[in-house]
């Protein structure tokens, strides 16, 4: 059976809400004699009556009692979804690509203040370890880790990392002897430079020549490598800005002060296509982020 109407359908639910053809007309902008009009067809249609006529009222009939409710709620899912996709139209999207654990650690607890400033960007994280090309357009910004520069990309220094031993507080290691007879946690590197954070290197810079660091287990994933240390089951050289919270909770200890600075994180983006200037919003906000964490760090809150 086809549809009747929906201009119809309309006036009867109006109609019927309003239990008045006078205020159903007000409501749609139509005369009472245009809402009596589709009433009828409707009722013609259906081969029932939905309303019993009265003086200055009318009543829903068995019928009309049953069609109502259903038309109600089809009308409200109606506009409800209306509004949903006129609000998606509103938002502005940016996607931004990020490695994994960067996003875990850093960006992740800072996105409800992004969200909160800028209610009217949707924003998408890509992330992945492998770096995305962003004239391809799959993306609009990134944060990448590395020397820079970044040729024919606006580039944003956002800090520069540095990067520590770390280990669980019960392996009680508190000098160059606990270490070299402890596990090395080592990390593998998709791209090696002369500033990647390795123990063979740690040690040559800080002229430690009895540590062994040929052994030990490697991870793939900066995750489970922080995960084994946190365990207890060795010591790995990982990054002090991105465990901050493993340190300042106790679940990482770092016992020497002797570390590796690393490259520098850059929020890059083409300045070109349709959500440069949301590209560029998202990097003003993160260097405001930046900025905020470093002033933490140098003034520790007082528990006294």
């Amino acid at each position: 059976m086809s549809l009747p109407p929906l201009a119809a359908l309309r006036a009867f639910e109006a109609a019927a809400r309003h239990q008045s053809f006078k205020k159903a007309a007000a409501e749609i902008a139509v005369t009472p004699t245009a809402i009596s009009h589709q009433v009828r067809l409707l009722e013609e249609t259906l081969g029932v009556r939905l309303f019993d006529r009265r003086p200055r009222q009318v009543v829903l009939t068995q019928a009309g009692q049953e069609l109502y409710p259903v038309l109600r709620d089809g009308f409200v899912s109606f506009a409800n979804a209306i509004d949903r996709i006129g609000q998606r139209k509103a938002l502005r999207n940016l996607t931004v690509s990020v490695v994994p654990y960067f996003a875990a650690k850093w960006l992740l607890p800072r996105l409800p203040d992004f969200q909160k400033r800028h209610p009217d960007i949707h924003l998408h994280l890509h992330t992945s370890i492998e770096a995305v090309d962003l004239a391809s357009g799959t993306v609009d910004a990134a944060i990448r880790y590395g020397p820079g520069p970044y040729h024919g990309l606006v580039s944003q220094p956002m800090f520069r990392e540095k990067f520590v031993p770390l280990c669980s507080p019960m392996l009680g290691i508190r000098s160059f002897d606990d270490l070299c007879n402890t596990t090395l946690l080592h990390l593998d590197w998709l791209n090696s430079d002369d500033a990647t954070p390795t123990w063979p290197r740690w040690a040559a810079v800080h002229g430690i020549k009895e540590l062994n660091t040929s052994g030990g287990i490697s991870f793939s994933d900066d995750t489970h490598a922080i995960q084994a240390a946190i365990a207890g089951q060795g010591v790995v050289l990982a990054s002090s800005v991105l465990t901050r919270d493993e340190i300042s909770s106790g679940l990482l200890t770092a016992p020497f002060d002797q570390h590796l600075d690393g490259h520098t994180y850059h929020l890059v983006h083409t300045g070109r296509g349709n959500n440069r200037a949301e590209a560029a919003v998202f990097g003003d906000w993160a260097a405001s982020e930046v900025v905020k964490s470093q002033a933490t760090s140098e003034n520790p809150p007082n528990d006294d």
